[in-house]
């Protein structure tokens, strides 16, 4: 039953690709696509780390994990490297899983 749905999600994935592929000039240098296409990365990154974040199996749980995010948003804000708030953000979380 498993393989059924590897099978399924790659013959979709391929026909995902095929479509991308075969939309003529015309679709994708329509100005409203140029618009739009930028924005999808944005949005489902946000999706995931909404979901890694506020859920725990089939339910939202808020715990230390919301702390780091709110932390990780901070130094973003802030303009920190990368790398600052990656750190801070996994310092914030153990820190407070040890207590």
């Amino acid at each position: 039953m498993m393989w059924a749905g590897v099978l399924v999600a790659c013959a979709s994935c391929y026909a995902l690709k095929l479509a991308g592929v075969s939309l003529p000039a015309r679709v994708l240098a329509d100005a409203r696509v140029q618009r739009t296409v930028p924005l999808v990365p944005v949005g489902l990154l946000a999706a995931l780390v909404a979901t890694q974040t506020f859920s725990t199996g089939h339910h939202l749980v808020v715990d230390v994990r919301t702390t780091a995010l709110v932390v990780a948003l901070g130094m973003v804000l802030l303009r920190a490297p990368f790398l600052v708030v990656v750190a801070s953000a996994a310092a914030t979380a153990a820190l407070l899983r040890l207590l």
